[in-house]
């Protein structure tokens, strides 16, 4: 935010004068000199003493030389990241998932990053939520990507959102008659619901027996696809979060009616690497991509 003056005032330092510094930066003694005036006025202290031809660091002036010097060195940091990714054109990606994202939200994910990023490999490991952490723990993954992770020492969320729980039906179903429905109103229908394996059964269930409702599922599955299919062929309606149906929802092949009951928690996705390690720029690359995709869906 303030990039030239924190130059120029460095550069002051460095060079012992406003005409030395002006000669190094290539622009006029008076343009360093009404920056560093100005800076002098929004900090309310003098940065220099100057006494007859020479400028001395003010305790204030030592204070804010070392916060410049620190910043120029981030920002170096960080546009070297950035020259990285701009240029990069190869590398590999160890993705460490869910089925029912792997199924769902990552094929076009995939898609897209792989159009822009031709060169870099991408390894998706579709895998029970315990595997998952493992993989990136030990190394095998860069990144993680699951619904309701626990809190684990050891790892650094990048991405989180909220992804409401609802009924997955035919279009023209009697549920899309209204913009949002209850769990009362899927039991008169044949349930398809996911196997108590995966993350989303738990919370199905719980907010079943808190509003006090029997359901037997006429198919159990572990996999997303499979239900999503059967819904399109008729089988009956099955409940699971917005993203796991957003190509569906895209395509028009499938309706998401939104369950408006308090016991009924939204799903949290999570984008995980290891805290003690910054992702590779390859790996980097891909997180910014996910987040990115993750965002347009969020959008309303």
């Amino acid at each position: 935010m303030h990039a030239k003056v924190v130059r120029y005032f460095v550069e002051v330092v460095r060079a012992g004068s406003i005409r030395k510094a002006a000669a190094q930066l290539h622009v006029v003694p008076t343009a360093i000199n009404r920056q560093i005036l100005n800076l002098e006025e929004e900090l309310g202290a003098p940065l220099f003493e100057r006494i007859h031809n020479t400028l001395k660091l003010t305790p204030v002036g030592e204070l804010v030389l070392a916060h410049a010097r620190g910043t120029l060195r981030e920002f170096d940091g960080v546009r070297q990241r950035i020259e990285a990714m701009r240029g990069l054109r190869q590398g590999e990606v160890t993705l460490a998932t869910t089925a029912g994202l792997a199924d769902a939200f990552l094929p076009g994910v995939v898609r897209r990053f792989r159009a822009a990023h031709p060169g870099i490999q991408l390894k998706l490991l579709g895998l029970p939520i315990a595997a998952v952490l493992h993989g990136v723990r030990e190394g095998d993954a860069d990144l993680a990507l699951a619904y309701d992770v626990p809190a684990t020492a050891g790892f650094r969320t990048l991405f989180a959102s909220e992804w409401p729980i609802g009924a997955v039906v035919p279009p023209g179903h009697a549920l899309t008659a209204h913009a949002s429905t209850v769990l009362a109103e899927c039991v008169g229908h044949p349930l398809l619901l996911p196997a108590p394996s995966l993350s989303i059964r738990p919370i199905i269930d719980a907010a079943f027996e808190r509003s006090g409702l029997r359901t037997s599922p006429v198919i159990e599955t572990t996999s997303t696809a499979l239900m999503r299919r059967l819904v399109r062929e008729g089988e009956g309606i099955t409940l699971l979060n917005r993203l796991d149906v957003a190509e569906e929802m895209h395509d028009g092949s499938l309706v998401f009616v939104p369950l408006r009951d308090a016991t009924l928690p939204a799903q949290t996705l999570t984008l995980e690497t290891r805290a003690a390690q910054s992702p590779s720029p390859a790996a980097e690359l891909f997180a910014n991509h996910v987040t990115t995709c993750l965002d347009e869906l969020l959008a309303p």
